[in-house]
C-alpha cells in the first residue's frame, strides 16, 4: 500500500532523497526517527521550562532534517515554534505564544514518521491475507 496521496509528505522530494542517498537512504531515515524524538522532548521540555532559548535549536535541527524527507508540514509546525522561540529569546520573553503549536509537534512528527518509514518500507504492509508462508490459506 502506498501512502503517495497523504499531503504530509512531498512525495517528490521523498523520492529525490531515496535517490540521493541510496543504499544509506533507510539508516538516515533512522537518524531521523532518533533524532526528531529527542528534538520533539526536547521542545516540550523546553516549553515546561518556559525556556525559549532551549526551543531554538532543537526546532531547528526538526526543521532541517524534516524537510530533507520532503515532510513540509512538519518542518513548517518546527519553523514556527523556531521563529517564535528566537523572537522570544530577543524580547526576552516567555513562550507561551508557542503552547498550540508545540502541542501539535508531538502527533505531527509521528504521524510523518509512520507514512515515511511504510513508504520506505512497503512490504511491511503486504502481508498476504491467508496468514502468510507456510500457513494454510483460509477455506482450505
Amino acid at each position: 500500500m502506498s501512502f503517495v496521496g497523504s499531503t504530509l509528505v512531498d512525495w517528490a522530494a521523498f523520492a529525490q532523497a531515496r535517490s540521493e542517498l541510496g543504499a544509506g537512504f533507510v539508516r538516515i531515515l533512522g537518524y531521523f526517527r532518533e533524532d526528531g524524538i529527542k528534538s520533539v522532548a526536547a521542545i516540550e521540555q523546553a516549553m515546561r521550562s518556559n525556556s525559549a532559548a532551549a526551543m531554538v535549536i532543537p526546532a531547528h535541527t526538526l526543521k532541517g532534517e524534516s524537510r530533507q524527507f520532503g515532510a513540509d508540514p512538519l518542518a513548517a509546525l518546527a519553523e514556527t515554534i523556531e521563529e517564535i522561540a528566537r523572537d522570544c529569546v530577543e524580547r526576552q520573553d516567555t513562550c507561551e505564544e508557542a503552547l498550540e503549536h508545540v502541542v501539535r509537534l508531538r502527533p505531527l512528527f509521528f504521524e510523518t514518521l509512520n507514512l515515511l518509514e511504510r513508504e520506505a518500507n512497503p512490504l511491511v504492509s503486504r502481508r498476504p491475507a491467508g496468514g502468510g508462508f507456510g500457513r494454510k490459506p483460509a477455506g482450505f
